[in-house]
């Protein structure tokens, strides 16, 4: 799917979710993309994580199956989507519970598919970071971000991967809740934002940090 198809998507609604139980290996991965459930939040630049883990699962799908994607896990706060990357098994999951509570989902995951903290890769809303422009560091501060407060504090240490998506700072007199909960833009910016993310998680999983890391932060 393309980024365009990406949007419709958000914008014409979203796709049910099957509850059929298949046994698969277990992953060597976690992607967690933070947010906010329901429609009402699914355009808003705090939503970034949610477009990318969407776009990261539509680019590895080979079976093309809508049913596949985010699937109930008894008794888990969260959903699962199985997917694979060259020789390595991921599980995007996504939490049922709002942004500020995102490490009850985590810390769960982490526990459900016995995943230790530096394989889970957090892609989340940066607002010191230009729009379109993605970082991507292991543990350090969450810079006053509730999901990674949350994330850090369920998991009892802050050494899990981080994608960060630059959203940009407020505009002069916009308070950054109003900023974060605001539809993003659709255009090159957000395209790229996205496209990068899923590139960064792409290259963590397959050479490592450092090499992504180069990658990423070498682009001009």
């Amino acid at each position: 799917m393309s980024i365009k198809g990406l949007f419709s998507k958000l914008f014409g609604g979203q796709r049910g979710a099957s509850t059929q139980e298949v046994r698969k290996p277990p992953p060597e991965w976690i992607v967690i993309g933070l947010g906010n459930p329901g429609a009402k939040y699914a355009t808003t630049r705090h939503n970034v994580g949610y477009m990318a883990s969407d776009f990261l699962f539509e680019q590895l799908n080979t079976s093309a199956s809508p049913l596949d994607y985010l699937k109930p896990v008894k008794g888990q706060p969260f959903t699962e989507a199985r997917v694979q990357l060259g020789a390595h098994p991921l599980v995007i999951i996504r939490s049922t519970t709002y942004m500020n509570e995102s490490g009850e989902a985590v810390k769960a995951a982490s526990e459900y598919y016995g995943v230790a903290p530096e394989k889970i890769i957090v892609l989340h809303d940066e607002l010191d970071i230009a729009h379109g422009r993605v970082r991507v560091k292991l543990g350090g501060n969450e810079n006053g971000h509730n999901g990674l407060k949350s994330t850090t504090a369920e998991l009892g240490t802050r050494d899990y991967v981080r994608v960060r998506m630059g959203i940009g700072r407020p505009a002069k007199g916009q308070t950054v809740i109003d900023h974060v909960l605001s539809p993003i833009a659709s255009g090159p910016e957000t395209d790229a934002l996205i496209t990068e993310t899923v590139r960064a998680v792409e290259l963590l999983v397959t050479v490592g940090l450092q090499k992504a890391q180069h990658e990423i932060h070498t682009k001009k």
